[in-house]
């Protein structure tokens, strides 16, 4: 492995990858790391269903037999939705990183709070509006 580098960048999240490449394509060379065993930094979803348990509860912790398949399971760490027309979906375009995600309409939002899964209720929000 190379010891020089223009930019080392730190952690695989949304904004760190656009970062990095944009550098690499302006002909930077880059280092890109992450202290994680998982890609996406804040950005990741985890899947199979074992890899959360391992995250969060050690490597020993198995999900229970009634939660499925664990491959029928994507978690997001931190849930995001954009808007379809939205200032980061034309960034995005953009920079190309489309060739690399994947656009889906979801079909519910679901939070697990005190032992049970609820759905999220969404709403139409409209910018002039305090939120």
């Amino acid at each position: 492995m190379d010891e020089v580098y223009d930019a080392i960048i730190l952690g695989t999240g949304l904004k760190e990858c656009i970062l990095s490449g944009m550098l690499s394509v302006s002909g930077k060379k880059v280092l890109h790391i992450d202290r994680n065993n998982y890609y996406g930094g804040e950005s990741a979803s985890l899947t199979p269903l074992e890899q959360l348990f391992e995250q969060f509860h050690g490597v020993k912790a198995k999900p229970t037999e009634d939660m499925g398949r664990g491959r029928d399971w994507n978690v997001d760490l931190v849930p995001k939705f954009l808007m379809a027309n939205g200032a980061l979906v034309k960034l995005l375009i953009h920079t190309g990183v489309t060739r690399y995600l994947e656009f889906k309409s979801i079909e519910g939002s679901f939070v697990y709070k005190v032992g049970k899964f609820t759905r999220c209720r969404l709403m139409k929000w409209k910018p002039s509006q305090p939120v």
